[in-house]
């Protein structure tokens, strides 16, 4: 297998991929401190939260200090809906992007332009990272709208000099035509629809090798090396890993270089990492896996101390870029959360919604398969003594209504009558994972 070649000059890289460990770990101070300050002045909650916790901004003097900041959890935001934990007032930022959350209220995060500007930059590097040069055909089908995947990808490949095409998600068959009749030469899309389409492309009599397209940016959700010698090996091009989260920013926080493939090189002049243990909460030491804290140090509109990701990983030291650190292959989560298609689902938004849907008893559980490429969710609930098989139609009908348009994936609803879902000794078995079998 030979793979497109890439330009890989020392000279495309930007000032602060080129730090030493030094001088990186000197600008990180001063931005915590900078960050730690306009929590502290700019928002209600992190001011309580660090006055509880005997903290002072003053008090920050090294690195270790991060240690002494509070965490930050999803229920935080989530608590401070929509605009609480804003460091500036709402009429300065120029954006806002949102999540669905588990208690029917999204997790808000706000940006000023700089934030805009700052995020575009680091997407930017992201796609220069990954091999993208300026004047590259960037076809984008990341979903564009609160979810910051599309329009996060589409900013960074406009500001490193690109032609996007924002095609957002979905309608396969429009993809393929614009593929093979633009020509792109880089993809922005979640790992298991683009095998959806290369699957589609053999289909229709073309050969996903025959295509313009050398570089894939993939993200949204985990994946594995297998996946990765699959799209390599099936399109010849090159298949990268790319990192975001709304709660930082959105994509672009880390983002796998397209040299090495060994891991995403974190952006750790923007975003200070931290990994511990999801039980003790106490830190651990580069290379053992724990769960990944994150702090926002460069964020205008919402800075974040000490964000608890929830995904499990390790910290390892830099390679192609060797002042910053890399993240393994996130290997899970620690809470309850399922990824379905790129968006997160947790089985508390199906029993808000199932219990807010007459007719239906609180007895169900999440099944995911993966009959092909992609990752099916089918939720089969119970539902109230009687009903026929009419009743029990239009009842699936509404909560995949609902479970579309509040949480943004497709599932399959199954009703069944009364005892077709297991009951559990203590604790619901909530999910059941198929997709191994």
């Amino acid at each position: 297998m030979t793979l497109p070649e890439i330009d890989e000059r020392p000279d495309l890289h930007d000032e602060a991929e080129t730090w030493s460990v030094d001088q990186l770990r000197a600008h990180q101070l001063e931005r915590l401190q900078s960050c730690v300050r306009r929590a502290y002045d700019g928002v209600d909650h992190y001011r309580r939260r660090l006055d509880a916790h005997g903290v002072h901004p003053d008090d920050i003097t090294s690195l270790d200090d991060v240690r002494r900041l509070p965490f930050t959890t999803k229920a935080d935001l989530r608590d401070n809906y929509p605009f609480g934990l804003f460091a500036v007032p709402r009429e300065q930022c120029v954006r806002v992007h949102a999540s669905s959350g588990t208690t029917g209220r999204p997790t808000v995060v706000g940006y000023t332009q700089g934030d805009i500007d700052t995020w575009a930059t680091l997407v930017a590097r992201s796609l220069r990272a990954a091999g993208t040069r300026p004047g590259d055909l960037v076809h984008v089908a990341y979903g564009y709208g609160l979810f910051t995947g599309g329009l996060g990808a589409h900013y960074g490949a406009e500001r490193l000099g690109c032609t996007v095409v924002p095609m957002s998600g979905g309608q396969t068959d429009k993809q393929i035509q614009l593929i093979t009749d633009f020509g792109p030469r880089v993809i922005m899309v979640t790992p298991s629809y683009f095998l959806s389409l290369v699957d589609a492309m053999t289909e229709k009599g073309i050969d996903p090798a025959d295509t313009s397209l050398q570089i894939g940016v993939f993200g949204a959700e985990p994946w594995t090396e297998g996946m990765r010698a699959e799209i390599e090996q099936r399109c010849q091009m090159h298949a990268t890993d790319i990192f975001g989260l709304s709660e930082m920013m959105g994509p672009g926080v880390a983002q796998e270089c397209v040299e090495t493939k060994d891991g995403l090189t974190l952006w750790e002049d923007h975003f200070y990492p931290e990994i511990i243990d999801p039980i003790t909460e106490e830190p651990l030491p580069d290379g053992e896996e724990g769960e990944l804290v994150l702090t926002a140090m460069t964020r205008e509109a919402m800075p974040v101390l000490r964000y608890r990701t929830r995904d499990l990983t390790r910290l390892l030291p830099g390679t192609a870029r060797p002042g910053m650190r890399r993240l393994a292959k996130i290997t899970g989560r620690s809470d309850d959360l399922m990824i379905v298609r790129g968006v997160n689902v947790f089985p508390t938004q199906i029993e808000e919604l199932v219990l807010a849907t007459p007719g239906l008893t609180p007895h169900f559980q999440c099944i995911l398969t993966r009959p092909g490429r992609m990752d099916q969710l089918t939720i089969n609930v119970e539902g109230e003594p009687g009903l026929g098989s009419e009743d029990r139609n239009r009842l699936a009908g509404e909560l995949g209504k609902q479970i579309k348009d509040r949480i943004g994936t497709t599932a399959q609803v199954v009703v069944l009558a009364e005892g077709g879902v297991e009951r559990s000794v203590g604790k619901a078995r909530r999910i059941v994972d198929q997709r191994d079998a």
